[in-house]
């Protein structure tokens, strides 16, 4: 019996003949509601005309979260009078709860696009609503993208829906071609706003880690609500690991509240208890951010944030795919605190500033732009797009990482050289994992049976508890015999994926294994999915991925020592210069070659060493970065020797070749040229040889084998090659830059051009009778005179020798004359005779 007046209650239902009229006009609509306004449940039941007189349609829902899926079909059963089965169902993977009775049927996203792979007519459908498309997943845009194909190219009745709990809708109405939006007002009560941020200092979260400071505060705050205020409180944490914690620092019901756990890995019974409403105590619900638009918790009043949120990520540069934990956008608080105002007047209590609060994001990331995209990469392939330019998407996939997940899928034999799907490429996107579980699925069958293989990428799939450990066949044998939920769905997953491995294979499993131990069997499937995470020792507890990432193990890992590991979870903590394994399995050499066969080489290796600071010449085989054999190399290339030489030349610097007195005083004096005269002297600072090291140290590299030889170039002959010999100019160095002046005494005096301004130093006596400083650069650049004592010691500085024989030498003349009698001090010295000599001698 339908449920009429639950039904009446929800506010969407004034808004289903703007949103039927938008359909029948246009064939795609907008539909932006709030939570809790029967946007999930009642507009999918209107729609197939099971709550009026309408005709019957059937209508497929795609929901972001199998929870959310779950909830939905049975929250519309419910209010059909009926159990999820009949009328209405739903499909998720590993469980199905639906008949040719269906007519809405309520789906994951990543359901959908396996059914639009299979059958993009959607044979029999007439209605898809698109659910929670605010939240940007990265399935949910994909999804989107192929519906607007089918429309266009199939399927022109088919009627679309992108509901949304926020009002950001403009994007999504040009996607849909001009779409109208029709929006729904919800019964909303004011919320109270509380700024409670901790006392203390809290370190920024980075990967998965999350500052247990923060926990206790968001606990310590929880229990202020209960003590504050009434109803039931909601409160947002980012993941499993921090609302288990979080509820063992609540205990057993802090002022007799019920502790209860929402999230993806909770059974069902406690989600169902959850979304059913209290039964009369107080309750506290620590959820994800599920809770934000996908379920309605009933009876909450209160919501506790900690203003964190899980996203993926994707470090190219490591290989590295994860969720890591970031500070939730404004968008996600605005929703979070309308938890508290859907039935009453509520509070939120949110724990950071309102200054952070103006710093927050306007909206989460769109999953397509920071996400692992090879899945996407391989739908977009077996629907006929593989560089994803002809579909509808809100935001493009970034070239780099597209990039990369071709480079995968290429790897694995999914896709062609164009980026075609091979016939194997479409049985591994019919599998419903990630490519690299659906490679590591269908090659591992083949040695170690489909069952065993089905089971370790059930546990690659969903990654155990951390209690599991980080020994990947540890964690097998746990789950075998565990009895906690995470044993269950993996039991569920294992079975399913052994069904779709034995639905697409085209050749039996192995009949006797190749690998005995669970060790061996967990090893080599998880070295099957992420080859280049395979890992050799290199001492303690740190290895060598064959991607160049270090890694090391936790402390008492039981996995330390081993030779050789598959990596199969990894993030990297702060400030690390290496990942941290998560999870991995013991493998041999044997393994890691077979995995990781790709990355195999061997050859000539020749290149500078920085640990030897010389060239290293070797026959190298390698796996990716690690080197497995290594043997001297009796006669290299010299033309890679000479590159290996100019490898060094740039990290050591010109340091490295002998640089005398001669060729640093050429260096300078083509320095002083270039600055004062410019072209065609040509520039020789550091960077500017090194950048024509092949120019004026051709002929010497080509004859050098190693760093002594270098050591023994003659620096600057070579550099006498730079010099503008074909202008003609080079003939002019020694007038424009002489190196040395003659003085009136006769003497040739080095100047000195490693300053700014070029310096004669010579003795003062040797300058008598000359009236005009000496001049350098064609008579541009004066000469800076260091007048000497007799005994060779400064005595005064000049740039104007008429003006210091005029004003300075008095003073000089009294101080000296009579520490050095012997030598001449004329009263006149610019009419004096220069000398080198004493009185006496001359």
């Amino acid at each position: 019996m339908i449920r009429t007046d639950a039904l009446a209650q929800l506010p969407v239902r004034t808004a289903l003949p703007a949103l039927v009229r938008a359909l029948d006009g246009h064939g795609a609509a907008v539909l932006c509601a709030p939570p809790g306004t029967g946007k999930t449940t009642l507009v999918p039941l209107a729609l197939a005309g099971l709550t009026g007189s309408g005709p019957v349609r059937r209508v497929l829902v795609a929901e972001p979260r199998r929870i959310a899926a779950r909830a939905a079909a049975r929250r519309m059963a419910w209010l059909l009078g009926e159990e999820a089965g009949g009328r209405v169902g739903f499909t998720v993977r590993g469980e199905r709860r639906a008949g040719p009775s269906t007519v809405v049927e309520v789906v994951t996203t990543g359901v959908l696009l396996q059914r639009l792979q299979r059958d993009p007519e959607l044979a029999g459908v007439d209605v898809v609503v698109l659910d929670e498309c605010h939240e940007r997943h990265l399935d949910a845009d994909t999804a989107a993208a192929f519906l607007l194909d089918v429309r266009a190219a199939l399927r022109p009745e088919l009627r679309l829906v992108a509901a949304s709990a926020t009002t950001d809708a403009e994007g999504w109405a040009r996607l849909l071609g001009g779409a109208p939006v029709v929006e729904a007002r919800g019964v909303s009560h004011p919320v109270e706003v509380v700024w409670a941020p901790p006392e203390r200092a809290i370190r920024p979260p980075h990967g998965m880690r999350v500052d247990p400071a923060l926990l206790e505060h968001v606990a310590a705050v929880v229990r202020r609500a209960l003590r504050e205020r009434e109803g039931d409180v909601l409160c947002f944490l980012p993941g499993v690991g921090e609302i288990g914690r979080v509820a063992g620092l609540l205990g057993a019901g802090p002022g007799g509240a019920e502790v209860l756990q929402v999230h993806g890995r909770a059974p069902a019974a406690v989600q169902d208890a959850v979304l059913a409403g209290g039964t009369g105590a107080r309750r506290v619900v620590l959820a994800t951010s599920v809770a934000e638009s996908s379920l309605t918790v009933p009876g909450v009043r209160v919501v506790v944030d900690a203003g964190l949120a899980r996203e993926p990520r994707m470090d190219h540069a490591r290989g590295l795919s994860a969720l890591t934990t970031v500070r939730a956008s404004r968008a996600s608080g605005r929703q979070r605190a309308g938890r508290a105002g859907r039935e009453a007047p509520g509070t939120a209590y949110r724990c950071w500033t309102e200054a952070d609060e103006t710093r927050l994001t306007a909206f989460p990331a769109a999953e397509i732009t920071v996400a692992d995209l090879t899945a996407f990469a391989l739908q977009a392939a077996c629907w006929g797009d593989p560089d994803a330019t002809g579909l509808a998407l809100l935001d493009a996939p970034p070239a780099g990482a597209l990039a990369a997940a071709r480079s995968v899928l290429a790897a694995t034999g999914a896709v062609d050289a164009d980026g075609r799907p091979t016939d194997r490429g479409r049985r591994m996107a019919r599998l419903g994992v990630h490519p690299r579980l659906a490679r590591a699925l269908l090659d591992g069958a083949r040695e170690v049976g489909a069952r065993r293989a089905a089971e370790v990428v059930a546990l690659l799939s969903e990654e155990p508890p951390r209690e599991y450990g980080d020994d990947l066949a540890a964690a097998w044998r746990s789950a075998r015999r565990g009895n906690d939920a995470y044993g269950a769905r993996w039991r569920v997953e294992a079975r399913r994926l052994e069904s779709a491995l034995r639905s697409v294979s085209e050749e039996p499993a192995a009949a006797v294994s190749r690998a005995d131990s669970d060790d061996a069997v967990a090893g080599l499937i998880a070295a099957l999915a992420f080859p280049e995470r395979v890992a050799r020792l290199r001492g303690g507890a740190s290895y060598l991925m064959v991607s160049g990432t270090g890694a090391e193990l936790g402390e008492g890992s039981r996995l330390r020592t081993a030779p050789w590991l598959a990596v199969a979870v990894a993030d990297r903590p702060v400030a690390a210069a290496s990942a941290r394994v998560r999870l991995g399995a013991v493998i041999d050499e044997e393994t890691a070659r077979a995995a990781a066969g790709a990355l195999y080489d061997e050859g000539e290796e020749v290149r500078w060493s920085e640990e030897r600071r010389d060239v290293v010449a070797r026959r190298v085989a390698r796996l990716g970065a690690v080197e497995l054999t290594a043997s001297v190399l009796g006669a290299p290339d010299p033309g890679l020797v000479r590159a290996a030489l100019l490898e060094g030349l740039r990290r050591e610097g010109l340091g490295l070749l002998r640089w005398g007195a001669e060729a640093t005083a050429l260096r300078q004096r083509l320095a002083f040229l270039r600055r004062e005269l410019g072209e065609p002297w040509p520039e020789v600072s550091d960077e500017a040889l090194l950048a024509r090291a092949d120019e004026w140290l051709g002929v010497e590299l080509d004859r050098a084998r190693r760093r002594t030889d270098l050591e023994r170039l003659d620096a600057g002959a070579a550099l006498e090659r730079l010099l503008p010999w074909a202008s003609g100019d080079a003939v002019r160095l020694g007038e424009l830059a002489p190196e040395r002046i003659e003085v009136p005494s006769g003497s040739r005096i080095r100047v000195d051009y490693g300053g700014e301004q070029p310096v004669l130093a010579v003795k003062l006596q040797e300058l008598f009778g000359l009236h005009e400083t000496p001049r350098v650069a064609g008579g541009r650049v004066p000469v800076l005179v260091h007048l000497l004592s007799p005994a060779g010691r400064p005595a005064a500085v000049t740039a104007d020798l008429a003006s210091f024989w005029r004003d300075g030498y008095r003073s000089v003349r009294a101080e000296l004359r009579g520490r050095y009698p012997r030598h001449p001090w004329p009263e006149d010295p610019a009419s004096a005779v220069a000398t080198r000599r004493t009185n006496a001698r001359r």
